[in-house]
């Protein structure tokens, strides 16, 4: 079906069967690396280069799905989360090349959307997974968290003629319950799990 996304790998609009995550470490992502040229590579010797693909240094094992359904039209999200890159909006803290964390969402939904109902579904993910990070209290030298800086969303829904997915809908309802809910669990389990490391 249709995604949008702003995915390392088939970005943009495009029509995929799949939406993948490729997991990496923090030392593999060097400065002088292409990642664009080395994920294509990657899909390709595993016959996966029309997928949509994420980038995650978060051990793929501890992806949240969360599912809501509202008014007959259902929205799916998985989300991994790590926040070592967290940064605020309109802010942004020195890059030091060693610590990599991205909240990466996808989310299916069930409802037949153009193009422009698409856009707005896009939205509500990226403020789905802001009040998400913001509720989980996380705090820098700037202000709370608000994201991370390479955070990657992608939206997969049938073409169709719903023309709106605002809040006040059933589908922006969905999508912002089921975001919400999987990217607050996620976040809270890289906290967990990070204040181990």
């Amino acid at each position: 079906m249709p995604v949008l996304s702003w995915a390392p790998h088939n970005g943009g609009l495009t029509r995929a069967r799949r939406i993948l995550w490729r997991e990496v470490r923090n030392a593999d992502l060097t400065e002088a690396l292409d990642v664009t040229d080395w994920l294509r590579r990657e899909l390709d010797a595993i016959s996966a280069s029309d997928a949509v693909c994420f980038l995650t240094s978060r051990k793929l094992s501890a992806a949240i799905t969360r599912e809501h359904t509202e008014g007959g039209i259902t929205a799916k999200a998985v989300v991994t989360a790590g926040l070592s890159n967290a940064e605020r909006i309109g802010t942004r803290l020195p890059q030091t090349w060693k610590d990599w964390g991205t909240i990466n969402i996808a989310l299916t939904l069930s409802a037949p959307l153009t193009l422009p109902a698409r856009i707005e579904a896009l939205s509500l993910v990226a403020e789905a997974r802001t009040a998400a990070v913001i509720d989980t209290g996380v705090t820098l030298p700037t202000g709370a968290a608000t994201g991370t800086g390479t955070d990657c969303i992608a939206v997969a829904a049938p073409e169709g003629e719903i023309a709106y997915a605002g809040k006040h809908t059933d589908a922006g309802h969905a999508i912002g319950r089921a975001v919400y809910d999987a990217t607050h669990a996620a976040v809270q389990d890289w906290l967990r799990d990070s204040a181990r490391w």
